[in-house]
């Protein structure tokens, strides 16, 4: 069953449609409106395309398989997110991460590319967190 999010109540359907417009129009000024988790929308938001290139490297080390840079764009943008929240919002459990993606993703892709996904960021979100752990109880 595909479950449609209003952009408006779920913050993660925000960060992904910010991020994207962002990648496609560089110039473009990213206004953040109203809202409950703007300044967790905003976080995400800007930490995900500032470290671009960090985040390329940990999925390229987790998805070693798989090209990444062939993917659609949407679901790189959904990815990229996902693991900026997976190495730099260590507080929100990995599922909850992973399950809030997946449902802002029924936005974007069809149900076949999210079942995709959730196979993709459990895969990513075992590697980051295992090496995150190691590195905070050390």
């Amino acid at each position: 069953m595909k479950v449609h999010y209003s952009p408006k109540n779920n913050p993660r359907v925000i960060v992904i449609q910010k991020i994207y417009a962002k990648i496609y129009n560089r110039d473009d000024e990213i206004i953040f409106q109203r809202h409950r988790f703007k300044k967790f929308i905003k976080d995400v938001v800007l930490g995900t395309l500032e470290r671009d290139e960090v985040l390329n490297e940990e999925i390229k080390k987790s998805l070693e398989e798989i090209n990444f840079k062939n993917m659609d764009k949407i679901l790189q943008t959904i990815i990229k997110s996902a693991v900026y929240e997976l190495l730099y919002m260590p507080k929100i459990p990995k599922k909850i991460i992973i399950k809030e993606y997946l449902n802002a993703s029924n936005f974007f892709l069809d149900e076949s590319k999210t079942k995709y996904l959730n196979a993709l960021l459990d895969k990513i979100s075992r590697e980051i967190r295992k090496i995150n752990e190691w590195i905070w109880n050390y």
